[in-house]
C-alpha cells in the first residue's frame, strides 16, 4: 500500500476521531447537567388543576395484529374524568387489524373511543396524526404507539406540568416490557436508558432543545398548531415538530419519574428497521433545522452547541465507520515504522472521549439499581458488548445517515411488533417479518472477516496498536451479521 495513501487514511482517521471527541465533550457536559438535575428531582411537585382540561389520546396504528388489543385494553383503563377524555384510534391498517380493533372496542361501550380509518397512508404516521388533529375534542393531545402500555395515571401525572402557559409538551421516560427477553433487548435497553436519563434530563436541566420521542408524551394542541402542525418531509416527525415548536419559544418538560412501558424489538431485522428510520430521520432534521438554529439570535451559545450535537448525533456512525476502516491503514503505518511516539501520545488524547461516553452509559445503567456491586459486575460485561455491537451497526446506520444528509427519500417503514411476553405468537409465525436480506448484511459479514484478519495479523506481527479496537469490531460485525442473517432467514421460513 503506497505511503501517500496510508497518510491519507491517517488524516481520515484523525478527522473521524476529532468528530467523536467533540461529540463526547457534549455527552460529558450532559452528564454533568444530569447529575445536577438528579439532585433536584422530586423536590417540587406541580399543583393539580382546579378543573381537569379536555384531553385526546391519539393512537396511530398500522397493521398491528399482535399488540392492538393490548393497547386498547391499556388506554381504556386511563384514570381521567370520562367526560373530559377522548381516545382516537388512527388506523391505517391494510390487514385484519381493522377488524380486530372494531371487535375489541365492543368491550368498552362506555369509553369515548373514536375510530378513524384512512383509505391511504399519505404522510404515514405524521399524516394520521395531522388528520386526527383536525377533529380532536381535547386541548391536550397524548400520543402512544401501538407497542406501548400506558400507565393508568399517565394523564393525572402529566397534565399538572402544563400550569405555565408556555409549556408545549411533556415527555415521559420509556421503560421496557421485555428487557430480559434476550441479549439484543438488554443491549437496546442499555442504549435507550442513556438517552432517556442522561441526555433528556441533561438537556432539559440546562434549557437546551429536547425532543418529543414520538410516543409516551403529551402536547398542548395550540403548540402543535402554532409550530405548523405535523410535517411528513422527514422520517422523524417527532424530532422535527419538537425543533419547530422550541424555536418559536415553547418550553418542553421532561419527567423521568413518569414511566411509559413499551416493547423492544427482539430480533435484529426489526432493530435495524427502527434504527434506519431514527438515524436517517435525525439526519434529515439536521439538514432542515441546523442552519436556522445557528442563526437564531436569542439562543445562548451553549444551547446552539447542544442543538448541533443533538441534530447531528446520528452522524457518529459515519465517523465510527471512517475511523474503523482508516485504522487499518494507520496500523500499516505503524508496521512500517512511519508513526512516531509523539503522534501516538497525541492520539491518546482522543481516548478521553471514549471514557466520557462510557461514563454516560454506565451511570444510566446504575440509575435505580438496588445493588451497586451486582450492577457493576453486569456493566463490565454489558458495556464492551454494547460498544462492540454499536460499532458493528455502523455500516447499516451510516448508510441511513448519508441518505438523510444527501436528501434521498424513502418511505416510513414501521417496526414490526411481537408481544412475545403476552404469548400471542411465536417469532416464526409473525406476519410482518422482512424477507429480503439487504446487501449491507453481506458487507457486515465481509467486515467481520477483515477485522478478524487484522486481529490475527496483530499477533503474528506483534503490532498491538489497534488490537482491542479491531477485536471489538470483529466481534461486533460478526454478531450483527449472524443475528441479521438469522432474523431475515426467519422471515423466509
Amino acid at each position: 500500500m503506497p505511503d501517500i495513501l496510508l497518510y491519507a487514511l491517517l488524516l481520515l482517521y484523525l478527522l473521524g476521531m476529532l468528530f467523536i471527541f467533540i461529540y463526547s465533550l457534549a455527552q460529558g457536559h450532559l452528564l454533568f447537567s444530569f447529575l445536577k438535575a438528579k439532585k433536584n428531582l422530586g423536590k417540587t411537585t406541580p399543583n393539580k388543576p382546579s378543573e381537569w382540561p379536555q384531553v385526546t389520546v391519539q393512537l396511530p396504528i398500522f397493521n398491528e395484529l399482535y399488540v392492538a388489543e393490548r393497547l386498547i385494553d391499556a388506554v381504556a383503563k386511563l384514570n381521567y374524568p370520562s367526560d373530559k377524555l377522548e381516545i382516537q384510534l388512527l388506523d391505517d391498517s391494510t390487514d385484519r387489524t381493522a377488524e380486530l380493533i372494531l371487535q375489541s372496542l365492543k368491550n368498552y361501550p362506555d369509553v369515548n373511543f373514536k375510530y378513524i380509518h384512512r383509505v391511504d397512508r399519505k404522510g404515514f404516521k405524521a399524516g394520521a396524526l395531522r388528520e386526527g388533529l383536525n377533529v380532536v375534542e381535547g386541548e391536550f393531545i397524548a400520543i402512544f404507539d401501538a407497542d406501548f402500555v400506558p400507565d393508568p395515571d399517565f394523564l393525572l401525572k402529566t397534565i399538572p406540568y402544563f400550569s405555565a402557559d408556555d409549556v408545549g409538551m411533556v415527555q415521559t421516560r420509556w421503560t421496557h416490557l421485555n428487557e430480559g427477553y434476550s441479549l439484543l433487548t438488554k443491549l437496546q435497553a442499555f442504549a435507550l436508558d442513556a438517552h432517556f436519563l442522561i441526555e433528556q434530563m441533561g438537556r432539559n436541566q440546562q434549557g437546551a432543545f429536547i425532543n418529543f420521542n414520538g410516543t409516551g408524551g403529551i402536547w398542548r394542541k395550540s403548540c402543535i398548531l402554532d409550530a405548523g402542525n405535523w410535517h411528513d418531509d422527514t422520517l422523524t416527525e417527532d424530532l422535527d415538530l419538537s425543533y419547530r415548536a422550541q424555536k418559536k419559544g415553547w418550553k418542553f418538560v421532561y419527567r423521568p419519574e413518569i414511566e411509559s412501558p413499551a416493547e423492544l424489538p427482539p430480533i435484529m431485522s426489526a432493530i435495524k428497521s427502527q434504527q434506519f428510520r431514527w438515524t436517517k430521520g435525525g439526519a434529515e432534521c439536521a439538514v432542515k433545522h441546523a442552519k436556522s438554529v445557528l442563526k437564531q439570535k436569542n439562543l445562548p451559545l451553549q444551547v446552539k452547541f447542544h442543538a448541533m450535537a443533538h441534530l447531528f448525533n446520528s452522524s457518529i456512525f459515519i465517523a465510527v465507520l471512517i475511523v474503523s476502516l482508516s485504522s487499518i491503514g494507520v496500523w500499516f503505518l505503524g508496521e512500517k515504522g512511519l508513526l512516531s511516539d509523539q503522534w501516538l501520545r497525541f492520539a491518546a488524547i482522543f481516548l478521553i472521549g471514549f471514557v466520557l461516553i462510557a461514563l454516560v452509559y454506565l451511570l444510566s445503567y446504575f440509575y435505580g439499581k438496588r445493588s451497586f456491586f451486582r450492577s457493576f459486575a453486569e456493566a463490565i460485561f454489558v458495556l464492551p458488548l454494547f460498544l462492540s455491537v454499536s460499532m458493528g451497526m455502523a455500516l447499516h446506520n451510516a448508510q441511513a445517515v448519508w441518505e438523510g444528509l444527501t436528501g434521498k427519500k424513502s418511505p416510513f417503514i414501521r417496526t414490526p411488533k411481537f408481544n412475545l411476553e403476552g404469548k400471542k405468537q411465536s417469532l416464526k409465525s409473525n406476519l410482518y417479518l422482512s424477507f429480503k436480506t439487504p446487501v449491507t448484511t453481506w458487507l457486515e459479514g465481509v467486515f467481520a472477516l477483515i477485522f478478524s484478519f487484522m486481529v490475527v495479523l496483530a499477533f503474528k506481527e506483534e503490532n498491538y496498536l489497534f488490537l482491542p479496537f479491531h477485536a471489538m469490531l470483529a466481534f461486533g460485525y460478526s454478531l450483527v451479521f449472524y443475528t441479521s442473517f438469522k432474523s431475515y432467514a426467519l422471515g423466509r421460513s
